[in-house]
């Protein structure tokens, strides 16, 4: 077994939501460092996993996270704090910006976990999403005293989020009268007016994977939306699941995905519950089939509704930037997913990128994008454009023209297609966090998602205004 003592936490590290402390000051309690990046979703699941036995195991551990930065935008510590609050967080955080910590803890890959016994020692390190999670945090708490009443509250945040009628929303979708919101945070799917009044609410609002009708169905962090005729389909992202919303009925009913992450196998589904995603996060209908950008396994997976059979179309699941033909082909997190004549267009996130993917042949090309480690706040020229962390993109009904909610640059920008270039809208002010976008109504509908919030942007006008939710 290695026992070996630690360094202390960085000194200069920003603390985001909690009061200064140091390991010394923890000692006499289990803790378990967890150094990771908001940005990625592979955090996210580890993140996920100690909630999980967390909340089987109140008090026992002492949970310390560690953000590195990956993009600029992450540096801030307000940008920080909110992708780890999106995910549910609210264990003590601290931003490493300059990436000391990483440096003298010796960690080499996101996410990596450090577990200290009572004493301060270090007793193992779990990397990547690897190793036996409940198994190593049942060891290092043998021969552990009782949790404390105070242990078992856990530390109060400081400067909580605000109570408001969204959560962190993310996925849109519009038509000529309705704007359905996906209200990630409350676990809900909202059918709205355009003036923001909330006519239907899908899902309880609790964390859970239960079928049935608006009242008793439930979602768990639900993200990208699709709309085809009177379907509504869902990236139930945080049940690792696509489900779908009969809108004449208001019945919802689960096409595939198990509640957790899984390898997804291509071929006809027998058993829906029983066929597992990796973290689906953006949707687009095109061809009687739901194309869905694959966040957990890096890769672009259709499901044809008619066949009801899964399709793995392209990516071959490592982390970077590849052009190429299907499976030779290689994506970074691919997020939001636009379809338009037998073209997708897919939203990589870490690679900072726009990809086509020809849906005959799944040959896949850049668009935008200089690399898995080139970002930034470039117009021009597609060669030398540059996005940062882009989340959402939506397709222009009357123009060749791309939207793109810049997230990592509190941006909107638009790429136009068949070889132009990309520019940047001017608001009146920055976005915070945009991480959905749909087109309709003669508006961009934006999800403001750092902010609670849905924004009206008329591209005639210029106008930018709030979208009121009222239940």
């Amino acid at each position: 077994m290695n026992v070996q003592p630690v360094q202390d936490l960085p000194e200069f590290a920003t603390w985001l939501n909690a009061t200064p402390t140091t390991l010394g000051e923890l000692q006499g309690r289990p803790v378990v460092l967890a150094f990771v990046n908001a940005a990625s979703v592979w955090c996210a699941q580890r993140l996920a996993e100690l909630a999980q036995w967390q909340s089987r195991n109140p008090g026992k551990v002492q949970l310390l996270v560690l953000q590195v930065p990956r993009f600029d935008g992450e540096r801030d510590p307000a940008q920080s704090l909110k992708l780890l609050r999106r995910q549910g967080l609210n264990a003590p955080a601290l931003l490493d910006a300059d990436w000391d910590g990483w440096r003298r803890f010796g960690v080499t890959a996101w996410p990596t976990l450090v577990l200290l016994d009572a004493q301060g020692r270090e007793r193992e390190r779990l990397i990547g999403l690897g190793g036996e999670l409940e198994r190593s945090l049942t060891a290092l708490c043998e021969g552990s005293s009782r949790p404390s009443d105070e242990d078992l509250h856990g530390a109060r945040e400081l400067s909580p989020e605000p109570r408001l009628p969204l959560r962190f929303p993310t996925g849109l979708a519009v038509t000529t009268e309705r704007l359905y919101i996906a209200d990630t945070g409350h676990h809900r799917v909202l059918e709205c007016s355009h003036g923001g009044r909330v006519l239907r609410q899908f899902g309880m609002g609790t964390a859970d994977f239960m079928d049935g009708d608006q009242a008793q169905a439930a979602f768990h962090h639900p993200q990208g939306l699709a709309l085809e005729r009177e379907w509504l389909y869902v990236a139930d992202t945080g049940n690792h699941a696509l489900r779908r919303i009969h809108l004449l009925s208001g019945q919802v009913d689960t096409l595939c995905g198990t509640g957790r992450p899984g390898e997804p196998v291509e071929g006809p589904i027998a058993a829906p519950r029983r066929t597992a995603l990796n973290h689906p996060q953006g949707l687009a209908v095109a061809d009687n089939q739901v194309h869905i950008a694959m966040a957990g396994d890096n890769r672009i997976w259709s499901y044809h509704l008619g066949q009801r059979s899964l399709q793995w179309r392209a990516g071959s699941g490592a982390i970077d930037e590849r052009d190429g033909s299907g499976h030779m082909a290689a994506f970074a997190q691919p997020c939001s997913v636009a379809a338009v004549q037998q073209v997708l267009y897919v939203c990589d996130a870490l690679g900072s990128s726009i990809r086509a993917m020809q849906l005959r042949g799944d040959l896949v090309q850049t668009l935008v994008g200089q690399g898995l480690w080139s970002f930034g706040d470039q117009d021009g020229p597609r060669a030398s454009a540059l996005l940062q962390y882009p989340q959402a993109i939506a397709l222009s009904p009357d123009a060749p023209l791309l939207w793109i909610a810049d997230a990592g640059n509190g941006r909107l920008r638009t790429l136009r297609l068949g070889g132009g270039e990309l520019s940047t809208l001017e608001l009146p002010r920055r976005l915070h966090g945009p991480a959905g976008l749909a087109l309709g109504g003669g508006a961009v509908w934006i999800a403001e998602t750092d902010a609670h919030a849905v924004l009206r942007f008329d591209p005639v006008s210029g106008v930018l205004s709030d979208v009121p939710i009222n239940e």
